[in-house]
């Protein structure tokens, strides 16, 4: 045996534990899929409406706002408040905010002070927003977010009827590009496994986790688990702020609003690129080591299995070594091509999206990547026009 094939032999355990990995994934999905919970089925009891106080941040929102508050201000609740928060923006989005304000009492329009260092941009519009809120139950929901006319009664009822402390509904993910529709099966598929539902509403796990377009949360649980305050250096502050309502031991639950609520999730490459690199960023500074491994975890599972594929085909008759590849890297990459297409069917996506997988994982493989090797950078990641030094937040965060 030379030592190629060595290298394929180890190959092949590595695709074969690949495909043990993706049917367990693909298993999983599918059951997330079946039993994760309607917001808008379930045996509604008697309730009072207390009020309710929808924080909406924005920061250069202009293309998006107004769809928002359209969508917000046709509700069908009666008791209830938009505290829309102008985050700094350098656009006509606060123009249109206080233009609605002026046109409807119901929308308060709050300028947000600079932000402080320590803080990551939303994070700090969170708060200006909570300190104008009066309602008794919060709704934090995006600029780039529409609901349908029944969300806010639905969710209060839900929330009321099941005596939960907090809400998160699922959207639909809007993709604006095709390089979004290409990644965001893939990305997904994650989503639906770590953070699905089954696991959120598990009372014995400890996962939690909240859709920054969608969570709606008692306002004195909101507050005793720190508020966004207590996630000020978090980039990704929904799934901070969840994951600590859950280990504070409150009552919490993730349901499907797909049909209820749309949400944008990348807007164009620049956005796309930015969010793939938040998602690595954070754990490449808590533990470089882990993130490494993650990295490599992701590699294989996501990308590999099409280059092996390739390179397994050009040599299939040179060794004994490549038919087995060959063979192990087509299984491995059908897995891949299910997942995606499973999941772009769930998502809305066309199927010649799903099509694309090996580029879609080539494109977050890649955004992963340059995550960990401008991590420690000064302004590595770029949101709503702000650059943020994320090595900066975690000391902030480590000496506070």
């Amino acid at each position: 045996m030379d030592f190629l094939d060595i290298v394929n032999y180890a190959f092949i355990a590595i695709l074969i534990g690949v495909s043990g990995a993706w049917v367990f994934l693909i298993k999983s999905m599918l059951s997330s899929f079946r039993n994760t919970p309607y917001l808008d089925k379930f045996p509604q009891k008697d309730h009072k409406t207390p009020k309710v106080s929808v924080i909406l941040p924005a920061r250069n929102e202009e293309g998006f706002i107004e769809k928002c508050l359209d969508s917000l201000l046709d509700q069908d609740y009666a008791n209830y408040e938009i505290i829309a928060i102008d985050d700094s923006s350098t656009d006509s989005t606060g123009s249109i905010i206080r233009n609605y304000a002026t046109k409807d009492s119901r929308v308060i329009h709050v300028s947000a002070r600079p932000k402080p260092d320590g803080w990551m941009g939303k994070n700090w519009a969170c708060m200006e927003g909570y300190a104008a809120a009066t309602g008794e139950i919060l709704l934090f929901t995006d600029s780039d977010t529409t609901h349908s006319r029944n969300v806010i009664s639905l969710a209060v009822a839900h929330l009321l009827s099941y005596d939960l402390d907090a809400l998160t509904a699922i959207p639909k993910m809007v993709c604006l590009d095709n390089w979004t529709r290409i990644t965001l099966p893939m990305l997904s598929t994650f989503l639906h496994t770590r953070f699905s539902a089954l696991r959120v509403n598990d009372p014995s796990k400890k996962t939690g986790y909240f859709f920054g377009s969608f969570f709606i949360i008692k306002k004195n649980t909101y507050e005793k688990v720190g508020m966004h305050q207590g996630v000020r250096q978090e980039i990704i502050e929904d799934g901070a702020l969840g994951k600590k309502v859950k280990e504070s031991g409150f009552k919490m639950k993730m349901v499907r609003g797909d049909h209820l609520i749309n949400a944008v999730w990348a807007r164009d490459r620049s956005t796309l690129w930015n969010a793939l690199k938040r998602l690595m960023i954070p754990l490449y500074l808590q533990n470089a080591r882990i993130a490494v491994g993650i990295f490599f975890a992701v590699l294989f599972l996501l990308f590999m299995p099409f280059p092996l594929l390739a390179y397994s085909s050009v040599f299939l008759g040179h060794s004994e070594s490549f038919p087995a590849l060959f063979i192990v890297s087509i299984v491995s990459s059908g897995l891949i091509y299910a997942a995606g297409m499973l999941d772009a069917r769930e998502l809305h996506i066309r199927f010649w999206h799903a099509l694309c997988s090996p580029l879609g994982s080539l494109i977050i493989v890649s955004g992963f990547l340059s995550g960990i090797l401008q991590a420690k950078r000064s302004g590595s990641v770029s949101w709503r026009g702000r650059a943020y030094s994320m090595k900066d937040h975690m000391q902030n965060s480590i000496s506070v």
